[in-house]
């Protein structure tokens, strides 16, 4: 049977990536197996996004850790008013606007929100383990930081209503990035010096693929504590803050 299949040239860089190339055909068609390893990748990203946000079973982990956490709400309550109305989970609802100013998080450097994004799963997989390889990069340097912030519901612009009200010189959002039908559960780490209502994308530096099969937890800490550096030395993040750690890394091997 599996002489039907013709194979495709480039057969030998599938090991490379989870990309979809080199599927072979039969006919005009795809194999039946990938076919069915389509519909599958297309299940997982669709359930990826509907999937429930723990944010109970984070804060417990996070305890364990020693972290405190904050559970706060965009104004979008429900999934389908998240995805259908993106404005509102860039707004804080009023009562996690009451939470934070009352809060205990006030004048910090860093400002550090984990949101389910359109991932639930990523966060769900992936934030406690990353949070604690950021605890050891920062855990003997000058910045201070808020409690963690458990954001239900957001996209990344609530990071600049959550500093403006907490008055962080930084807010780092990790955030379940768009799924993709090689990687349903990829996070992302959002950079903002000076957040404020009002930054755009391009005052932001993007750290994504944060998963086993991609960037590592532990690169990934590296990258935002190099970022952070040069962003107090620069004053500024986004497009005028160029990501230069890994050159930097490969300077300090030789």
């Amino acid at each position: 049977m599996s002489k039907i299949i013709k194979e495709d040239i480039w057969q030998f860089l599938k090991k490379h990536t989870d990309a979809r190339i080199a599927l072979g055909r039969v006919g005009k068609s795809l194999p039946t197996k990938e076919l069915l390893n389509f519909n599958l990748s297309h299940a997982l990203a669709r359930d990826a996004i509907y999937e429930t946000f723990q944010v109970n079973l984070i804060e417990d982990k996070l305890k364990e850790m020693n972290f405190k956490s904050l559970i706060v709400n965009s104004k979008a309550y429900e999934k389908a008013t998240y995805l259908l109305n993106p404005n509102f989970g860039r707004e804080l609802c009023e009562k996690s606007k009451i939470i934070l100013m009352e809060s205990t998080c006030l004048n910090n450097d860093i400002c550090i929100i984990v949101s389910d994004g359109l991932s639930a799963a990523a966060a769900n997989n992936h934030s406690v383990h990353l949070l604690k390889e950021i605890g050891k990069q920062f855990r003997n340097t000058k910045f201070t930081f808020t409690e963690i912030i458990l954001a239900k519901q957001a996209r990344v612009a609530l990071s600049d209503e959550i500093g403006e009200i907490l008055k962080s010189r930084f807010c780092i959002m990790l955030i379940g990035e768009r799924p993709g039908l090689s990687s349903p559960d990829s996070l992302g780490i959002y950079l903002t010096y000076n957040p404020y209502i009002g930054r755009t994308d391009a005052d932001r530096n993007c750290i994504s693929n944060i998963r086993p099969q991609g960037l590592s937890y532990l690169d990934a800490s590296i990258k935002l504590k190099w970022l952070i550096t040069e962003a107090e030395k620069l004053g500024s993040s986004g497009v005028l803050l160029k990501d230069e750690s890994s050159q930097n890394k490969q300077s300090e091997l030789y």
